[in-house]
């Protein structure tokens, strides 16, 4: 093998991965694969795609090393290889927020019509936490809670919330999380809480954020300090 050959063969091996993650629904899918291990239906669900459709997607993905794959019965279950998967996605997001100004024109037309949607960032969140002066809601599937999640958070989906509203403190303010800073979920949640008279924010960071950035995440059904 020559000079010319070895960087041929190199770069052909990286470009694996920047063609794994071209398709704007591998990336979508990898988004909900970083919150837990997933079927291909719920995966195909989630995403809105035919299931075919869905394990082609992850075929590729699974071909690039990026998801891991394992069959029970006639189920086949897919999740993230290892964290440096979920590195690379949170640097790759970070990236293009700073280089690609439509991120931001869609993130504000989306939210145009929601006034007041406060945010609230990973370290104020850590200090009121401490504190004891806010309720975190993971509103995230109850599977996505007992995979990962903030300590002190209580795990209430959204599709539950409205019936548990008169479980939630008025007297504290209540900072809602979902999967990151594209996921509705949370921004759904703070707008129910406020029509409801809470006091609510949303945290824009994700469980892979929180974790990678060092803080510390819980598992189960544990609630934590």
């Amino acid at each position: 093998m020559n000079d010319r050959q070895f960087k041929t063969k190199i770069f052909e091996h990286l470009a694996r991965i920047g063609k794994a993650v071209s398709s704007p629904k591998r990336l979508e899918l990898l988004d909900v694969l970083a919150q837990g291990p997933r079927t291909v239906e719920v995966l195909a669900d989630e995403t809105a795609l035919t299931v075919a459709n869905t394990s082609r997607h992850l075929r590729a993905l699974h071909a690039a090393r990026l998801v891991d794959a394992e069959k029970r019965g006639l189920f086949v279950t897919y999740r993230i290889s290892d964290e440096n998967v979920n590195v690379f996605l949170r640097n790759m997001r970070l990236l293009a927020e700073s280089r690609l100004s439509d991120i931001e024109r869609v993130m504000k037309e989306f939210l145009s019509n929601r006034p007041s949607m406060d945010k609230v960032d990973s370290e104020t969140l850590l200090q009121r936490v401490r504190d004891g002066l806010v309720t975190v809601l993971d509103v995230r599937p109850a599977e996505e809670f007992r995979a990962g999640h903030i300590p002190g958070a209580v795990s209430v989906p959204l599709t539950e919330l409205r019936k548990r509203l008169k479980t939630l403190p008025r007297n504290q303010e209540i900072v809602a999380y979902c999967r990151g800073p594209y996921c509705v979920l949370a921004i759904k949640a703070v707008e129910l809480l406020r029509k409801e008279g809470y006091r609510a924010v949303r945290l824009e960071s994700s469980v892979p954020d929180w974790r990678i950035r060092g803080f510390k995440v819980a598992y189960g059904d544990e609630e934590g300090e």
